[in-house]
């Protein structure tokens, strides 16, 4: 009761404050829960729907507190669309809050797409949430997303039914793309060690052996345990770099780099795309930018 207390005193607090939203006269107002699915969302929905965020740009995903304009904002929404598979362990408190106004819909559940397991760490062998960094899982999420506007908007049906086939068309275009980018890695290279083990989908679609130090980012990160038996299989079998990731504190990859000697490369985007003037300001350039550096430290054959 008291947590409900403080929610409720939350929302009047904000709504007191702040003006009211600007989509409040859009017919369907949407929420996406992080940078990667309100692009997606995006390119399906149009300028049909109103588009709001929860995670912003650069926040890790797993580890995201609902704030003050969260809550309101939700408020004022149709549509939640969140990845599911415990990558967003908050989307509780969201289903705590939802009544039938909200449909909340988990597009990595959904998506016809065969899921991996987590490698390593605390949630070993529970699906592994990051279908996204393969086009292919990008484009089932493009699928349920169609779906569900088109359910909203049965009307624009055959609009949102469009943009998602020509979103299919273009990470069908990517993929391929990414590949001949990535096929000049010699065979020997391709090792991708992280600190979250998020690379999997990516490393079944480019030919890749990932692995990371934790299984995912919620988890105690960079535990001494996790760490020494890190340090032993990268004394036993050298790859040609370590790698960091946009959203996750690079001291632990840093610290095994200058243990092991082994180079340090990066940032490499899974959890977030970058700010617009970055290099991973969508979907498409945060791949081309991953591959880039996967390139460059792995030994990439230098275009002719």
């Amino acid at each position: 009761m008291t947590k409900r207390v403080t929610w409720m005193c939350t929302l009047l607090f904000v709504a007191l404050i702040s003006t009211a939203p600007a989509y409040a006269n859009t017919t369907l107002r949407v929420i996406a829960s992080f940078s990667v699915m309100e692009e997606l969302v995006k390119r399906v929905a149009g300028d049909a729907v109103s588009v709001n965020v929860i995670v912003p740009v650069g926040e890790d995903v797993h580890r995201w507190e609902l704030t003050p304009p969260n809550v309101l904002a939700l408020e004022e929404t149709h549509i939640v669309f969140y990845n599911g598979l415990g990558l967003e362990p908050w989307i509780r408190h969201i289903e705590a809050m939802s009544d039938d106004q909200l449909t909340l819909v988990e597009v990595a559940k959904k998506a016809d797409y065969a899921p991996l397991m987590i490698s390593t760490g605390q949630y070993k062998g529970e699906p592994d949430p990051h279908m996204w960094m393969d086009p292919a899982g990008a484009a089932a999420y493009i699928d349920v997303i169609a779906a569900t506007l088109a359910e909203h908007l049965p009307k624009q049906a055959d609009v949102f039914y469009a943009r998602a086939e020509e979103a299919r068309k273009a990470l069908t275009t990517l993929s391929s793309e990414v590949k001949e980018r990535l096929d000049g890695i010699p065979q020997t290279n391709r090792t991708l060690i992280t600190s979250e083990a998020s690379f999997g989908y990516f490393a079944r679609a480019f030919s890749f052996q990932a692995q990371g130090i934790w299984g995912v980012n919620h988890e105690t990160q960079g535990s001494a345990q996790a760490m020494a038996k890190m340090s032993e299989q990268l004394a036993a079998k050298r790859p040609s770099a370590l790698f960091f990731e946009s959203t996750t504190p690079s001291i632990h990859m840093d610290a095994l780099a200058r243990e092991t000697s082994i180079p340090l490369a990066g940032p490499l985007y899974v959890d977030s795309l970058s700010r617009a003037d970055g290099p991973a300001a969508n979907y498409s350039t945060m791949l081309r930018h991953n591959a880039e550096v996967l390139h460059t430290a792995l030994g990439g054959a230098t275009a002719e």
